[in-house]
């Protein structure tokens, strides 16, 4: 199995940036699948991003299309999520996520970073 731990979140006004990072431990980290989710207040978990075992294939939420950007580094066993252009609806808890395949679900979860956007 995998533990992940985000870092990075914080809060910061409209138009800013924030730059999250999700480390592992545990089994290689080359092996996963990751993911980016958000949950705001009131609301389900959501889907931002995702990244490919190798970082060569990324999809995104539309909803932070062109203003986010996942990317990942295996020898450093550790993700990222390069946030900019940032809103207020951005403000959640974002928590990073690994799966091992493309069709199982997520199985492993860090514990979230709180992202919060003043307007």
């Amino acid at each position: 199995q995998v533990q992940l731990v985000e870092s990075g979140g914080g809060l910061v006004q409209a138009g800013g940036s924030l730059r999250l990072s999700c480390a592992a431990s545990g089994r290689t980290f080359s092996s996963y699948y990751m993911g980016w989710f958000r949950q705001a207040p009131g609301k389900e978990r959501m889907f931002v991003a995702a990244i490919s075992w190798s970082g060569d294939i990324t999809n995104y939420a539309d909803s932070v299309k062109g203003r986010f950007t996942i990317s990942r580094d295996n020898a450093k066993n550790t993700m990222y999520l390069q946030m900019n252009s940032l809103k207020p609806e951005d403000t959640a808890v974002y928590y990073c996520a690994a799966r091992v395949s493309i069709t199982s679900g997520y199985r492993y979860w860090g514990q979230g970073t709180q992202v919060t956007v003043s307007s």
